[in-house]
């Protein structure tokens, strides 16, 4: 059976006799050609001659031409700041830059870089009549942070009919670009909208769906087969997505599969994902990245499924790891050999982090795939930069790109789970979800706080004087520490000892007085029940 075959087969959730395979391939391309992502995606030959090379390596069922979720915004006037490993990222918002949204109009199909994309998916077409082509468009509640930024979600409790309206717009945008990917030869429109991961269902069916529907629908008025694309942690989110009843939902590593399955198989649709992207794409070997295709395989099982990666491939990923893949979809021989593999774990150890966060400064730390590539952690990274000022010399921030090992490393022992994710001092704060600035001011002053009080409760200690009070030589000394203590303006308390047996638990003896001794406090543990091994560690630092 042919690639575009399987695929529509498995879209109708028809039962197939091998699992379909679509590799995710964007930026991914250049480096299989020796290019950097900006010059790939600026180039109708590059694109046309790295898809080439994907598919001649990766031997997918189907392949996107073009995944770049800033071609629409770019056209509206949003500045891109442009990388060599990743797609551009928006750096400006053009509502915010005093356009109006009746300034704006649909695309035409010769407008910025889409004559490119178009370009390239015909002779794409030409070249591979038996493959599936996907045309990605931008989603409209994530086109609408790249031309509002932020402040949406300000405006969805504040000015709900502005919001309604910028949707609107982002659904017709979405329905003319539908339309030019279809005419230039695409079998499936992929509506990519990582940004609804933050938000919840009530305000997903209230902002999100009903511009969702009309844009599956028109794009099945069109011929074509459609696929709800997101990214992070939209578990929340699958039932409405379902509602919007496109023919496919594609999800990421974030959300179990065989919860997808469930819930998109009852309602007749299909669904895609979820092989990990960094841990065992990127990172890993061969022999994971079979293991891990064969964990979703046994998961999908061979109706309704189309095996795929959480989202577009980063640039660096070995393509030996996808060729590995490719085998065991068409080989059952390969499939025998995988399963008596054990797949490599990382060979890094988890960090010891008891001691994090215990700095003067609060840290700030956001767990991304990589904010140049990826929307909602685009997002997430602006709105720590955007509040960090406010406590300049006080709050420091961090972002942690898990495409490299070392960050990996830090998630895992953090106990990250999500991307992204805002850790606070070491504390997971938000979860896949952009606070908004009061939340995420709040959160930073609360922190700011415990560690005023925590640095109060350290300095605590008490002077206890031993010996008769009545001796001279006992009241010279108290009257000399009470002089020190308040010429520091400490807060040592001063008590005297004058039972032999309290004496002798100190370690000294009457004749020995009169005597000294200072006992600190420090403040080890609050609101958590601490492992014994640490509290060994704290028993024997003394």
């Amino acid at each position: 059976m042919k690639g575009k075959e399987i695929i529509v087969k498995a879209f109708h959730c028809e039962e197939v006799e091998r699992t379909p395979w679509v590799p995710f391939v964007g930026c991914h391309a250049g480096a299989l050609i020796g290019v950097s992502a900006e010059e790939f995606l600026k180039s109708e030959e590059h694109i046309v001659n790295g898809i080439a090379s994907a598919i001649e390596r990766y031997q997918p069922d189907g392949i996107p031409v073009v995944f770049d979720l800033q071609i629409e915004a770019e056209i509206f006037g949003s500045k891109l700041n442009w990388s060599a490993e990743n797609p551009p990222a928006v750096i400006s918002h053009v509502l915010n830059d005093g356009v109006n949204l009746a300034d704006l109009s649909i695309p035409k199909a010769t407008d910025g870089r889409l004559p490119i994309a178009l370009g390239a998916t015909r002779r794409l077409r030409r070249m591979y009549p038996d493959l599936a082509l996907y045309g990605l468009i931008t989603g409209p509640f994530t086109l609408a942070l790249h031309l509002l930024g932020t402040e949406i979600f300000m405006r969805m409790f504040e000015d709900e009919e502005s919001v309604k309206e910028l949707m609107a717009f982002g659904s017709e945008v979405g329905k003319a670009l539908a339309g030019y990917y279809i005419e230039a030869g695409c079998d499936v429109i992929a509506v990519v909208d990582p940004m609804t991961s933050q938000i919840g269902p009530q305000q997903f069916r209230a902002f999100v769906s009903p511009h969702m529907k009309p844009l599956f629908d028109e794009i099945r008025r069109l011929g074509a087969l459609s696929s709800f694309f997101v990214c992070g942690h939209a578990q929340q989110n699958i039932e409405a997505m379902c509602e919007c009843r496109p023919d496919n939902v594609s999800v990421d590593e974030n959300i179990p599969l065989d919860f997808v399955a469930e819930q998109c198989l009852a309602r007749g649709i299909s669904f895609g994902g979820n092989m990990q992207l960094t841990t065992v794409l990127l990172l890993g070997k061969p022999q994971d990245a079979q293991r891990n295709a064969l964990a979703c395989m046994d998961i999908g099982k061979l109706r309704g499924f189309i095996l795929a990666p959480g989202c577009d491939l980063p640039y660096a990923t070995p393509p030996e790891n996808l060729e590995a893949v490719a085998r065991v979809v068409h080989d059952p021989y390969e499939r025998d050999i995988a399963r008596t593999l054990q797949a490599s774990a990382l060979e890094d150890n988890a960090l010891d982090l008891r001691e994090y966060g215990l700095s003067n400064k609060v840290i700030v730390d956001i767990i991304t795939l990589d904010s140049e590539a990826c929307a909602p952690c685009q997002y997430m990274v602006e709105s720590v930069k955007a509040v960090a000022p406010h406590f300049e010399g006080i709050v420091e921030w961090r972002e942690h790109k898990i495409k490299y090992r070392e960050a990996l490393v830090f998630m895992t022992s953090l106990m990250v789970k999500n991307i992204p994710t805002i850790c606070i001092d070491g504390q997971i704060t938000f979860v896949s979800r952009i606070p908004s600035r009061d939340e995420l001011v709040a959160a930073v002053q609360k922190r700011i706080l415990e560690k005023l009080r925590l640095k109060i409760r350290e300095k605590r200690q008490t002077l206890y004087i031993l010996g008769d009070p009545s001796a001279d030589a006992v009241r010279k000394l108290r009257e000399s520490v009470e002089t020190a203590v308040t010429e520091l303006g400490d807060t040592t308390e001063i008590c005297a000892i004058t039972d032999r047996e309290q004496m002798l638990a100190f370690g000294v003896l009457p004749e020995q007085t009169p005597a000294v001794v200072i006992a600190r406090y420090q403040l080890k543990s609050a609101g958590q029940i601490p492992d014994k091994a640490i509290i060994k560690e704290w028993l024997k630092d003394r």
